[in-house]
């Protein structure tokens, strides 16, 4: 089975691939105001093909995002909050991979995993 999710290109660029049942989501460039519904509607497709797929993983490597505000951080904690609402059988966890020299990954991604323990890992 193929992962299918259109690929995101311009200030932000995101896309994705699946296999070996997990799903790997690549974003760089800036996540703000100007790319909110286009990251939205990623991320969205990213949560039903998890779904379809039966990923039991979702990576997400941050190394090459530069800049995210928090109305796109926010996508991420909905994100999480609807898996917390899967039966546990469908439930998926997300690991961030983030790049240390951009201090507000370390911070941000240190409370999305206080919201949802169970859920997130992060390295970096």
């Amino acid at each position: 089975m193929s992962l299918e999710v259109s690929t995101v290109t311009g200030p932000l660029a995101a896309e994705g691939a699946f296999a070996d049942g997990v799903i790997t989501v690549r974003l760089a460039g800036c996540a703000d105001a100007e790319t909110k519904s286009e990251f939205d509607v990623f991320i969205e497709k990213v949560q039903g093909e998890a779904l379809r797929l039966a990923a039991t993983k979702v990576t997400v490597d941050l190394r090459e995002l530069e800049f995210m505000n928090s109305s796109c951080f926010k996508t991420f904690v909905s994100w999480l909050a609807n898996i917390r609402e899967l039966d546990p059988s469908t439930q998926y966890r997300i690991h961030f991979l983030s790049n240390p020299e951009h201090h507000w990954q370390r911070r941000s991604l240190a409370a999305l995993s206080c919201f949802a323990v169970d859920l997130v890992a992060v390295d970096s």
